[in-house]
């Protein structure tokens, strides 16, 4: 069989691609995102979900504040990576809308929206990631180079502004609104009325528990200033079946549920730590009660999924933590004095998995 163009062989030796198109991909993979960084962090996508119909780049431009020779190379960039739809019109004009996904999931005020996540994932996952190689050398995370700020606190680091805080809860937020539903049904959990959710943050993912099962109430154990800006921002007095109580997971009293979740909560810690933790809530636990863990779990032979080992390498940058294979979450959990642990994969970003206390306690 002959090689196909883009691949060369030697006699022996397997074929090796002649034109390097994964590696270009991968190369220039940062100049995809920052395209759409700075598409929604103009607006582009908010303004024409408003508007009456398609607009052009000189509309685009004066509407956004932007130059229009670079408002035309974006937009341009946009509807090649398939975010725009451009319309050619008949005197040479290009108009553009949004397509479904972009309307769906870059728009602002959609209830499915990623906005918030990609500006964080721009202003501050993308500035520790310039020092990867730093934090690979040194085998810790970047906060003090990239923010100027110490990290031996690591919440302190990340809540390091009010602005700050809220960037972060609104990130939770959008993630949990695309994937909280798949990882609080993966199991039937509606034996658990009482819940805690440690280090609930916006309170995205108390909401899709209440939402799934209505007899439980979740509490939302966090941090006060958190605690704080989630009743100011996120959650509101008429939901009865959220509450908050504010506190610290590693240093005070937990108090007794049936169920305590811990939603991107282990992924920032040591194993140590994690162990301290898990104690912590096996203690508190009510006897037949359980604990779920909400991870990005790596596979057993550390083969994939790539989502996870990238956000491993994330977690490098800026934590104290990695994430872990299925196993490594089960051993956590049996050291901690929980059995019968399960596992579900949903098939997206986030995982499942439920350990459960013995009714001897």
């Amino acid at each position: 069989m002959a090689n196909s163009p883009e691949m060369s062989s030697t006699e022996g030796m397997p074929a090796v691609p002649s034109y390097p198109r994964k590696i270009l991909d991968y190369m220039e993979g940062f100049l995809v995102s920052k395209t759409l960084f700075t598409a929604c962090e103009l607006g582009v996508f908010d303004l024409l979900l408003g508007s009456e119909g398609p607009l052009s780049a000189e509309e685009i431009s004066q509407a956004v504040g932007a130059s229009l020779d670079g408002t035309q190379r974006l937009l341009a960039a946009c509807a090649g990576l398939e975010l725009l739809t451009a319309h050619c019109q008949e005197n040479g004009r290009v108009l553009y809308s949004n397509t479904e996904q972009a309307r769906v999931y870059l728009t602002s005020s959609s209830p499915l929206s990623l906005h918030h996540s990609i500006q964080y994932s721009s202003r501050t996952i993308y500035l520790c990631f310039h020092y990867l190689t730093d934090a690979v050398r040194e085998g810790s995370n970047q906060y003090e180079k990239a923010f100027g700020v110490t990290s031996k606190d690591l919440f302190e680091a990340l809540y390091r502004s009010d602005e700050e805080m809220v960037k972060f809860m609104q990130l939770m937020n959008s993630i949990w609104n695309i994937c909280g539903r798949d990882v609080v049904t993966a199991f039937d959990l509606s034996p658990f009325r009482n819940i805690y959710d440690l280090g609930g943050c916006s309170g995205a993912l108390a909401k899709q528990f209440t939402s799934a099962y209505p007899e439980c109430t979740v509490t939302i154990f966090d941090l006060p200033k958190v605690v704080h800006m989630s009743r100011e921002h996120f959650v509101t007095d008429g939901n009865q079946r959220i509450c908050f109580q504010e506190g610290d997971f590693f240093k005070d009293h937990l108090p007794e549920a049936d169920l305590y979740i811990l939603a991107r909560i282990l992924h920032d810690w040591t194993d140590q730590r994690c162990t301290e933790l898990l104690t912590r809530v096996h203690q508190a636990c009510k006897p037949g009660g359980g604990v779920l863990l909400v991870e990005a779990l790596l596979l057993e032979d550390g083969s994939g999924p790539l989502r996870a080992q990238l956000y491993s390498l994330n977690m490098l940058v800026q934590t104290e933590g990695r994430e872990r294979t299925a196993t490594e979450y089960t051993d956590l959990l049996a050291a901690a004095g929980f059995t019968r642990v399960q596992v579900r994969r949903t098939g997206k970003i986030y995982d499942a998995v439920l350990g459960l206390k013995g009714i001897e306690g």
